[in-house]
């Protein structure tokens, strides 16, 4: 493993999960999440624990990178979005079944999370895959 891309490729994931996050969750699906319905889902804004995100989405996308690059047989950004794809359905289609499943949220909001998170990770993948990709050769 490449320690220097590595930490390089953490950091980018991380980045680009933070952000995503934020778009997804405090853009997209801000309406979703306001319904009356889904109100006792979450915490209020003020009882969140924000730093605890933040740890949580740091080790998800070190651990990410880390399995991505046990695996990893360069071939550049196919392999990157076929990782993506495959922790997709690992975690987030098996997730958000299970809630489905025990919490009463909406089928709408479930295909809204399978699809977004999906796409998330599927980028997720492409980035660890630019990011942790040999340099070019010099020529």
């Amino acid at each position: 493993m490449n320690a220097k891309k590595f930490l390089l490729a953490g950091v980018g994931v991380f980045v680009y999960m933070m952000i995503t996050d934020f778009i997804i969750h405090g853009l997209i699906l801000k309406g979703c999440y306001s319904a009356p319905e889904f109100q006792y889902l979450w915490r209020p804004a003020g009882e969140m624990i924000n730093w605890l995100m933040w740890v949580s989405r740091l080790i998800f996308s070190f651990v990410f990178v880390f399995i991505f690059t046990k695996g990893y047989e360069q071939k550049g950004l196919a392999e990157g979005l076929r990782f993506g794809l495959y922790i997709a359905l690992l975690l987030t289609l098996t997730r958000i079944l299970m809630n489905y499943a025990t919490q009463p949220i909406s089928f709408s909001l479930a295909i809204y999370w399978f699809v977004l998170e999906t796409i998330q990770l599927v980028i997720a993948g492409l980035v660890a895959a630019a990011i942790y990709r040999p340099a070019m050769a010099e020529g």
